[in-house]
């Protein structure tokens, strides 16, 4: 074979060439990697520094308090930043940070903000503030400043060294209940009738559907619950301020004379109650903490730590035996729950997951539910059952509503710890049917047809409700509810009967719940926790994990680096995972007027077409 000299060093200079080529693309690409790295750690300011001593730690609880994330890290990421969005302030974390600080000496004191908090119920707020004690107990003062405090953010605000209101602000205790819509009358004049099928003498969902007003029995329920939580919240202010007793229930009495001697001055009003301790503007709180404290010169204010920080500092334990934290917050579903609902197939997975995990040693379910799909909630509960079949411990702990489908989910449990004023019981099961075919004789709408049998349409919203085809439902009821009580009456280790006295639809406080064999004690979401701990023989020192839904390999990344909403919007944005114009209009944030949305539930319950579903809801609001 001939040389040939020019072909061989064209190819020579090919490979050269080639080579230098893969060679730029490496350096270029290995050049903008390292520009990539040092602004994104430039961005999150280069990791944590330590904490100086006589630091302040500045809780600014901005957003809707809450058990859990509702949604993906995206979707927290979006709405937080948001006007219309739904900022999240986790219940979880503000305790991470306020137990941290009592034990942390570079900690002096703590300042908490609470006007932009919403949320929450008496439970949770309980948590709080009980966490704030702990934080006195430690020697350290914590203030609360606020522009106005309404009833929940006073509770907390009440357990502080010392409160502080702005001039202009105002303490609004009102106490507790409420006036819910009737619509009978406005059904009726458009021709639609609610079948209710229920087992419970105080089950009143449905009363609004069907009445103009209350039961007698709603009526008596109501009284005792608001009477006792009420009792309660006034005890714990009056504690904590150190008033005597009565003398929140005076106060509201006397309120516009006290108002009108203070000429319309509430914040002097809340002063001579002896509500809060002082009247500042927020620059004379600063003042106030640079005196105390320590001067940053930095940030030409007291020297501090932020509330999202400061829970940076103190990740969760990475390996080791744990309690594995199950939350089920929101109503209960059948399938696969969304943003604050739960899920009774995908909670159920999370259940079965941490109990195949070898390193979980015992679990803790923390509820926050009103109930819902009575399957879901039975879905939830075998997987319960069979985690303490499994010898896992099962510790429940309810947050600001137990009650209903949200109660038997606890029936699986090796102790249930309810808080003083949990929302628990309401033992009863019912199904909505509405039909409107008195609609369709006003508009001239008529229905017919064939079916082989008279089941195959017997639930047609345009035709009365077949008289056999309620029997049906009714038995279906009947059995549920016995299948409700026959479980409470072997959890509790007691009769059926006794569970159908205290049941019949009912809700109590945790307190009445405790009083009538309900709950095995009293206690807190950290009792809860060590309880578990305990019963798995578990040191003091153990580990906790939140069971979650997988997540994408972006969110995990996220959440490694704790970062804030707005450094991880930036971040999406810049990496394309989000559009650069997110607009108001596509994350929503519309809240329904009441009636609305009574209304659309039960245009809802006829248009799924589920009359068989039995619901097992309390329709209680978080007080």
């Amino acid at each position: 074979m001939p040389f040939k000299p020019l072909s061989s060093m064209r190819r020579g200079v090919g490979a050269l060439w080639r080579g230098l080529d893969a060679t730029r693309r490496f350096v270029l690409n290995l050049f903008f990697l390292i520009i990539v790295i040092a602004i994104v750690w430039s961005m999150f300011g280069g990791g944590l520094k330590p904490l100086l001593p006589k630091t302040a730690l500045v809780l600014d609880l901005k957003g809707e308090l809450v058990e859990e994330r509702a949604g993906s890290v995206r979707d927290s990421v979006v709405a937080g930043l948001s006007g219309n969005g739904r900022r999240l302030v986790r219940l979880p974390d503000v305790l991470k940070a306020l137990d941290g600080a009592a034990k942390d000496a570079n900690v002096s004191e703590v300042l908490v903000l609470l006007d932009e908090m919403s949320g929450g119920g008496l439970a949770s707020v309980r948590e709080i503030g009980a966490a704030i004690e702990r934080v006195k107990a430690a020697g350290k003062r914590v203030v609360v400043w606020g522009g106005s405090f309404d009833q929940k953010r006073y509770l907390i605000a009440a357990h502080a060294s010392e409160i502080y209101l702005h001039p202009m602000g105002m303490v609004l205790i009102e106490g507790f209940g409420r006036h819910r819509n009737y619509y009978r009358d406005a059904l009726d004049k458009v021709g639609v009738t609610v079948n209710v099928i229920k087992v419970g003498t105080y089950k009143s969902f449905a009363e609004p559907f069907i009445g103009n007003g209350p039961s007698q029995a709603a009526q008596e329920a109501d009284a005792f619950l608001y009477n006792g939580l009420w009792s309660s919240y006034t005890a714990e202010v009056e504690k904590a301020r150190k008033l005597p007793a009565g003398a929140i229930a005076k106060g509201i009495d006397e309120l516009p004379q006290r108002l009108d001697a203070a000429h319309g001055n509430a914040a002097k009003v809340a002063l001579d109650w002896k509500l809060i301790d002082g009247i500042k503007t927020r620059d004379e709180v600063r003042a106030m903490f640079i005196k105390r404290g320590a001067y940053d010169d930095h940030i030409k204010s007291f020297r501090q730590v932020g509330f999202a920080d400061y829970v940076s500092r103190h990740p969760d334990k990475p390996f080791g035996d744990a309690v594995a934290v199950v939350v089920a917050a929101g109503d209960i579903t059948e399938g696969t729950g969304g943003p604050g609902m739960v899920g009774g197939i995908s909670t159920a997975n999370l259940i079965r997951s941490v109990r195949e995990d070898k390193s979980v040693k015992a679990v803790v379910l923390r509820i926050n539910s009103p109930g819902g799909s009575a399957y879901g909630s039975e879905l939830i509960r075998r997987e319960l059952e069979l985690t303490r079949a499994a010898g896992k411990p099962v510790v429940v702990s309810m947050g600001d509503v137990a009650a209903s489908g949200g109660y038997w989910i606890s029936l699986a449990a090796d102790e249930v710890i309810a808080d003083p004023d949990t929302v628990t019981g309401s033992i009863g099961v019912f199904a909505i049917l509405p039909t409107a075919d008195k609609v369709g004789d006003k508009l001239g709408i008529h229905t017919a047809g064939v079916t082989t049998t008279w089941l195959a349409d017997a639930y047609n919203p345009l035709r009365p409700l077949d008289p056999r085809f309620g029997q049906l439902i009714q038995s279906t009821i009947n059995h549920i509810y016995e299948e409700f009580t026959t479980k409470a009456a072997i959890a509790r280790r007691t009769t059926q009967a006794k569970i159908d006295e205290v049941g019949q639809g009912r809700v109590w406080t945790g307190t009445q719940a405790k009083e009538r064999g309900l709950v095995d004690r009293l206690g807190s979401y950290g009792d809860a926790l060590r309880s578990a701990a305990k019963r798995a023989h578990l040191g003091d020192d153990f580990r906790v994990t939140y069971a979650e839904p997988p997540t994408t390999l972006a969110e995990r990344l996220l959440e490694r680096i704790g970062l804030s909403d707005a450094q991880a919007l930036t971040v999406q944005v810049k990496l394309g995972l989000l559009p650069a114009d997110l607009g108001a209009a596509a994350l929503g944030g519309t809240t329904l007027a009441p009636i609305g949305k009574d209304l659309g539930w039960l245009a809802g319950v006829a248009d799924r077409r589920q009359p068989f579903a039995a619901v097992t809801h309390c329709l209680c609001a978080v007080p």
